[in-house]
C-alpha cells in the first residue's frame, strides 16, 4: 500500500468516470433483450432485477432499502415477482451478456481487445482490494461475484464494486444529513447534477405531488428557496454529503496511490467519453427539468 498522499478529490472524480461507463448497460436495448429473454420483460422489473440479483431472491424492504429513492410502492409491484421469471443468477448471466453487447457497440472491438483496457481493468481491481463489506450491502454482494476473464468485463465489474462501495457509504451521508431518499432526489437534482423530475417520475415511481411534498419539507428547513433552488445552507448542506461520501470512499484510492488514481482517472475518461459520444445516454437525462 502505498503511503503517498492523494488529492482530496481524487477518488470522487476517478470513481465518477468509472460509474459513467458502468451506468451505459441501465440505458441500453441490450439489457431489455437479454433480460426479456430470460423472462423479465418491464422496464422497472428489469431495473430492480439486475440491480438486486447480486442480493439473491430478496423481496422489496430489502430492495427499497438498498437502492434508497425508490418508492415502495413501485418496488412492490414488481418484488419478489421478478425471481418468479428468472433466478438471480440466471439475470447476473443475462446482466454480464448485455454489459458485452453494450460495451462493443459503444466502444468498439479495438478498444476492448486495447492495452489500456487491460490496464484500466487491472488498476480498478487493485483499487477494490481496499474496499470494505462492512453496513455496505449492494457492494458486499457484488464482490462476492467472481471477476470475469475478460479485460472490458473485469473493468466493468470493478467499476461496478467501486460504484456500490461508493453508493453504500453515500447513503449513510444522506441518513446522518437527515434526507430521505425523494429529498436527496430534490436536493441532488437543485445542483444540476442529478436527474430532471421526468426522469425521476419515470425510474423511481414518484409523482408531482410526492415531489412538491418533498420540496416543501426541504424549504421548511431552510434547505430550498422559494423557486426551488439551493439555499446557502442547502448548498453547505450537499457539500458536507459529498464530502462526508469521500471520507468513506477514500481507502480504495488511497491504496491505488496517487499515479494509480490519476492514470486510472485518464484511461477511464477517455472510455466514458468515447460511450457518451456514441449516445449512451439520454439527452435529457441530466439537469434541473
Amino acid at each position: 500500500m502505498t503511503t503517498a498522499a492523494l488529492e482530496p478529490l481524487a477518488g470522487r472524480r476517478c470513481q465518477s468516470v468509472l460509474n459513467s461507463l458502468h451506468a451505459t448497460h441501465y440505458f441500453s436495448p441490450d439489457l431489455g433483450r437479454e433480460v426479456g429473454a430470460a423472462g423479465i420483460t418491464h422496464p422497472h422489473a428489469v431495473n430492480f432485477a439486475v440491480r438486486a440479483a447480486a442480493l439473491g431472491p430478496v423481496g422489496p424492504g430489502a430492495v427499497t432499502a438498498a437502492f434508497y429513492n425508490y418508492k415502495y410502492e413501485l418496488v412492490a409491484r414488481h418484488v419478489p415477482a421478478v425471481w418468479e421469471s428468472a433466478t438471480p443468477g440466471q439475470v447476473l448471466t443475462a446482466r454480464a451478456r448485455a454489459v458485452d453487447a453494450t460495451l462493443r457497440r459503444l466502444l468498439g472491438e479495438e478498444v476492448l481487445a486495447s492495452a489500456e483496457m487491460a490496464e484500466a481493468a487491472r488498476l480498478a481491481l487493485r483499487a477494490t482490494e481496499a474496499c470494505s463489506r462492512g453496513a455496505r450491502p449492494l457492494y458486499a454482494a457484488h464482490a462476492d461475484l467472481p471477476v470475469p476473464e475478460e479485460p472490458h468485463l473485469a473493468y466493468w465489474h470493478a467499476a461496478t464494486l467501486l460504484r456500490e462501495h461508493r453508493g453504500d457509504g453515500h447513503l449513510a451521508a444522506l441518513m446522518s444529513a437527515g434526507l430521505d431518499g425523494l429529498e436527496a432526489m430534490v436536493t441532488h437534482t437543485a445542483t444540476g447534477k442529478g436527474m430532471t423530475p421526468k426522469w425521476v417520475f419515470t425510474t423511481r415511481g414518484w409523482n408531482q405531488e410526492d415531489w412538491d411534498a418533498a420540496t416543501d419539507r426541504l424549504r421548511e428547513r431552510g434547505l430550498l428557496d422559494e423557486a426551488g433552488e439551493l439555499s446557502e445552507r442547502g448548498v453547505a448542506l450537499r457539500e458536507e454529503i459529498e464530502r462526508e461520501t469521500d471520507r468513506l470512499d477514500r481507502a480504495p484510492y488511497e491504496h491505488l496511490g496517487p499515479e494509480g488514481v490519476a492514470r486510472l482517472t485518464g484511461l477511464g475518461a477517455g472510455f466514458a467519453q468515447a460511450a457518451l459520444v456514441a449516445g449512451a445516454f439520454p439527452a435529457d437525462l441530466i439537469g434541473k427539468g
